[in-house]
């Protein structure tokens, strides 16, 4: 019997863990593809998770209530599929079974693209083979890398209770109370000095510190200062704001639009979206517009990827919607193929969904290019943050009633007009200045000539 790994997807770009509320399906059940075996929770999302295969609930390694990193293991399916198709492959040993709060890594070869993640080199370069227990003893998740960042901590220092010697979660913050109360604890190590480096590491790893480990400084609190510890969403948040400047260099341009065909548009078509019971705010025509001019510019619907350029096949639109406290960011897909209708309609149902979240984890990801909307609570423009792997996001800003020249029959004549002003963060190593605004005059064109009977 071939072991298939059942592991805790990404839900969310700023989501780094989950937890399992429930298990579905016992061990030993049949399981059919896709079939919902366990439901889990984060700060932002709860979601069924299906079976990756047909086949038997074989081994249950997270069991409900622990709170796991994304891929890690959750489970094993068994079936006689893969087996016949991976020939006559040995059949892997049961991994060991490692404290809920943090599963064992298994022994299996993995079967997911994203465990390609978890293998690690030496850090000496000596040409030393390294055994399986020294990568295992090295393995960690990232959440355990920004623990041990964020306290200094050398990960080399910390007793593994995970299979081979494996640093888990619960082992870097037992490590860090004790090194905490102990009488004679050695200082921390200079915020500026990570711990171990004296240790010469190799590019590759630099890099992956860089781009997956953040530790913001501390600062004394001061007389009447209240401190409290940053919830969970604040804190992966905070941490993916940090990374996001640090990978793409933001570049904004602003324009203004005149929303005088809009507020025609919605006047002319109210009642018949009423009756479909459809409501098409602003930003649902803003986001259809959206949609339909990223056709024309590839390259805002693009990001890069090392040394070179994806260009996105489809338009998946993410639009932020506000938890109050936290912000989520559900996904339009192939956002340039729908109505206007259709479009509002996502928009209210992914927002309400998300609210009460109910979100399914692929309606959080996946995204091209992103809205967000702070004109709604009255902010005049914003400078938003491009979210990794995009390389672009539009802000809308406040819609207010303006003086405003304009020409009739020749003459110049001061009208009062609703307009707002958009912005466009970009990745300035993908898009330039002119392509920025090429983009934003063509946008500003289509949403001031709408047409009355726009679909």
């Amino acid at each position: 019997m071939a072991r298939i790994e059942v592991a805790m997807p990404q839900m969310g770009e700023s989501i780094a863990e989950g937890t399992v509320s429930r298990w579905l399906k016992r061990v030993g059940d049949e399981v059919a593809r896709d079939e919902p075996i366990l439901e889990i929770s984060t700060d932002k999302v709860d979601a069924e998770i299906p079976s990756p295969a047909a086949g038997v609930l074989a081994e249950i390694v997270v069991e409900e209530g622990a709170t796991v990193d994304v891929g890690s293991t959750l489970a094993y399916i068994e079936t006689e599929k893969v087996a016949a198709a991976a020939g006559a492959a040995p059949s892997p040993q049961q991994p060991e079974q490692a404290p809920a709060a943090e599963p064992a890594a298994p022994q299996a070869p993995p079967t997911r693209v994203e465990a390609a993640e978890r293998v690690e080199v030496a850090p000496d370069g000596d040409g030393r083979a390294e055994t399986a227990e020294d990568r295992l003893r090295r393995r960690s998740t990232p959440v355990v890398r920004r623990i041990a960042a964020e306290h200094a901590v050398d990960l080399s220092e910390v007793p593994g209770t995970g299979q081979g010697g494996r640093v888990t979660k619960q082992d870097i913050l037992s490590f860090i109370e004790s090194r905490q109360t102990a009488p004679a604890a050695a200082p921390a190590p200079s915020p500026k000095r990570p711990a171990g480096a004296g240790e010469v590491i190799s590019a590759d790893e630099f890099w992956e510190t860089f781009y997956g480990q953040v530790r913001h400084p501390e600062y004394s609190p001061r007389d009447r200062d209240r401190v409290e510890p940053m919830n969970r969403m604040r804190r992966l948040t905070a941490m993916h704001m940090v990374l996001a400047k640090r990978i793409a260099p933001h570049v904004h341009s602003v324009i203004e639009i005149d929303f005088t065909a809009l507020d025609r548009v919605r006047a002319r078509n109210r009642a018949a979206w009423d009756a479909q019971g459809v409501k098409v705010s602003y930003t649902a025509l803003v986001c259809w517009a959206v949609a339909r001019v990223l056709r024309e510019f590839p390259v805002v619907n693009a990001t890069i990827s090392g040394d070179n350029v994806i260009y996105r096949g489809s338009v998946n639109l993410g639009v932020a919607v506000d938890l109050n406290p936290g912000l989520i960011v559900p996904v339009i897909r192939d956002a340039d193929e729908l109505t206007v209708v259709g479009i509002a309609r996502r928009i209210t149902d992914l927002a309400s969904r998300a609210r009460d979240r109910k979100l399914k984890p692929d309606e959080v990801q996946g995204a091209t290019f992103s809205v967000t909307n702070p004109g709604v609570l009255g902010t005049v423009v914003g400078m938003p943050i491009i979210p990794e792997g995009t390389a672009a996001i539009l802000g809308t800003g406040a819609v207010q009633k303006k003086p405003v020249v304009i020409e009739v029959d020749g003459t110049d004549v001061i009208a009062v007009r609703k307009r707002a002003l958009f912005s466009l963060g970009y990745d300035h190593r993908l898009i330039d200045g002119a392509d920025a605004a090429r983009f934003l005059a063509r946008l500003k064109d289509v949403l001031e000539t709408l047409p009355e009977d726009v679909a």
